[in-house]
């Protein structure tokens, strides 16, 4: 896997920089694998707070299809290809953004899979964890050292990496090795970009949105809506909660790591 990242530049953006918190209108979002489930409702609620919210999905006609039904709900929502293990993707969508936007003010790294529930640590599929490592950690690590110079560029950025409490270190149960070990590594991940990020006014934090009834999660979970409320809260937080970093939340609430 050729794992380069290529990271824009800080140049100043084309009229004033902006150092203090914008008013939604003016906020880009970019939300990935948005196309469906958690990722869709998380677009949907940014776009209704008046943001421009890039919809990432692997499928150009799927993020179309998806962006479209956002667009006729009222939404400013452009689709974007985006296989976040891909760094063709990943840098081309950065120039993309940085062409026509000049600016990002919030990342939701959504995009994850290989909920293995049938595998144990001691019987699991190597190449399975390859890819959820791939998916859920390195993509979201891909995607933000790509993107993170947009927000440096104005002093103001929202990083969300959709997690799970069952990749807490204190979860002792013994299904979803993948999954569960790439979640693991991503709230890691999450703490350390927050303590070197500390007092930029970029926040990074962790959120779980429970069990949601999702392709992925089931039928039997809750409102795909519920589950999403918490990662757009963290995706909002206002700066006089800039001490609310490095953090892993679920339903707007601290949880331990």
């Amino acid at each position: 896997m050729n794992a380069t990242v290529h990271r824009l530049p800080r140049k100043a953006a084309r009229g004033s920089v902006v150092d203090s918190e914008p008013p939604p209108s003016q906020r880009v979002a970019l939300v990935s694998g948005g196309n469906r489930g958690l990722g869709l409702e998380v677009a949907r609620q940014l776009a209704a707070q008046g943001m421009t919210v890039l919809l990432g999905a692997r499928n150009n006609a799927a993020g179309e299809k998806a962006a479209r039904q956002l667009r006729h709900e009222g939404g400013d929502v452009v689709a974007v290809k985006l296989d976040v293990t891909s760094d063709e993707d990943v840098a081309s969508l950065a120039a993309l953004v940085d062409r026509d936007y000049q600016r990002l003010d919030i990342l939701v790294n959504n995009a994850g899979a290989f909920f293995d529930v049938d595998k144990r640590a001691s019987t699991a599929d190597l190449a399975m964890v390859r890819n959820a490592l791939d998916v859920n950690l390195l993509g979201a690590w891909r995607l933000t050292e790509a993107l993170l110079p947009l927000m440096q560029r104005h002093n103001y950025g929202r990083i969300v990496n959709v997690s799970s409490s069952c990749g807490t270190i204190e979860n002792d149960s013994d299904n979803c090795p993948a999954y569960r070990i790439s979640k693991t590594a991503l709230n890691g991940y999450t703490r350390m970009l927050a303590a070197e990020l500390k007092g930029s006014g970029v926040l990074v934090n962790a959120v779980c949105p429970g069990w949601v009834a999702t392709d992925m999660g089931g039928s039997g979970g809750r409102p795909v809506k519920d589950g999403a409320e918490g990662i757009v809260w963290a995706a909002c937080l206002p700066t006089q909660h800039m001490h609310m970093n490095g953090r892993f939340f679920r339903d707007k609430r601290q949880i331990a790591w």
